[in-house]
Formats: C-alpha cells, structure tokens, sequence
C-alpha cells in the first residue's frame, strides 16, 4: 500500500512557486518535479491554474518570447499570497498531525513483541490473576 500524500497538492505547490516568480505553464510543469508532483500530466497543471485564475489566486498575461508565439505567464496575486499562507498553516498542522502518529507508531514497535499476533481480545494488559 502506497500513501497518496500529493494528492491535492499541486495548487498549494503552484502557488509557492509562482510566489517565488511569475512563470510560463511548462516550465512550472518541471518546477513541480523536486515537490514530488514531476508525474503530474501538463493537462492537470494548466487545469489548475485555469482554477486558481478564476478563484483569483493568480494571473495570466501572454508574453513575448525569444524561441516563439507568444507565452502565457501567470503571477500570484494578493489573493493568492494569502492563500498560499492559508495552505502552510494547514500544512503546518498537518505536519504536526503526522509527526505523532508517527510517534505513537514508533512507541509502540518499540514496547510490543511483533512476533506473535495479538489474538483480537488481547487489549494488551496482562490476564487478571485467579
């Protein structure tokens, strides 16, 4: 079993990287790739700006270009840098959320003898004495 973890990742993931610079829709497509979205189809990518463009989140101009047509280039608008902030902190807690069940997780390999199965009664405690 595989955790999708960037599953609802890529818009949080654009926002950052248009916050770091206004860019071209396929050069944010390979941007994505150290953020663990590199599998992520074009198709998903332009989709997703076309949502943050009509939720205002960013914005788009066509731009000259020195190896062609003209490109599209989209920027992170104040609304957009709010919701970028919105996202780390949910993130954040997230993060938080995580790091403790992976605790918990690790306590209990450390205090449980994984050799045997714990029959579905066993809460864990030792048998009452008769």
């Amino acid at each position: 079993m595989h955790y999708a973890g960037t599953k609802g990742f890529l818009k949080p993931c654009l926002l950052l990287l248009l916050r770091e610079r206004p860019d071209h829709g396929y050069d944010l497509v390979v941007r994505l790739a150290p953020l663990g979205l590199g599998e992520e189809e074009s198709a998903s990518v332009y989709r997703a700006l076309r949502e943050l463009e009509h939720e205002q989140l960013v914005r788009s101009s066509w731009q000259p270009s020195t190896a062609g047509p003209l490109r599209r280039t989209y920027e992170l608008t104040t609304a957009g840098v709010a919701a970028l902030a919105s996202w780390v902190r949910a993130l954040e807690q997230t993060r938080a959320e995580l790091d403790y069940f992976l605790y918990r997780y690790a306590v209990l390999v450390a205090t449980r003898d994984w050799a045997k199965p714990r029959a579905a009664n066993d809460s864990g405690s030792p048998p009452p004495e008769n």
